[in-house]
């Protein structure tokens, strides 16, 4: 049954992806720790959100941990779950007011990373870690 969840293609290109969406969150959960202020609880708190010391260590320790185990290809398609919530969650509580105050341009370039890791997410949510990572040897393990 673990198996079978963990399934994925054998395509090998799905690592360009796995190591762009993995690295990003990776580099910015660990920020989040580095540089609090800007990146973590007080970028939290500056948006308005409830809680903005948990919250940046929450969201921190999350990015941090999908970020490799996507970098590993582990656990790819749940481990790309949160990083998708994530991203809808930036683009709803930073880019939408971009939009209403400067327009559809502005917005479109101020959100152009979270696009792409919110594309990247879903991504590997459909197609899995492929050749290059873990699930594919756990699953195509001779036994």
């Amino acid at each position: 049954m673990f198996k079978k969840l963990l399934q994925t293609s054998n395509t090998t290109s799905i690592i360009i992806i796995r190591l762009m969406v993995g690295m990003v969150f990776l580099s910015e959960g660990l920020q989040k720790f580095i540089f609090p202020a800007i990146r973590g609880a007080g970028r939290f708190e500056k948006i308005g959100l409830p809680s903005p010391e948990l919250l940046g260590t929450f969201v921190g320790t999350f990015e941090i941990v999908c970020g490799v185990f996507i970098l590993l290809g582990l656990l790819t398609r749940f481990a790309s779950i949160p990083t998708l919530m994530i991203m809808i969650v930036a683009i709803s509580t930073t880019k939408v007011e971009i939009l209403n105050n400067e327009g559809f341009w502005e917005m479109m370039h101020a959100s152009r990373t979270d696009w792409a890791m919110l594309l990247g997410s879903l991504f590997l949510i459909i197609k899995g870690g492929g050749r290059y990572s873990l699930d594919w040897h756990i699953t195509n393990r001779k036994e």
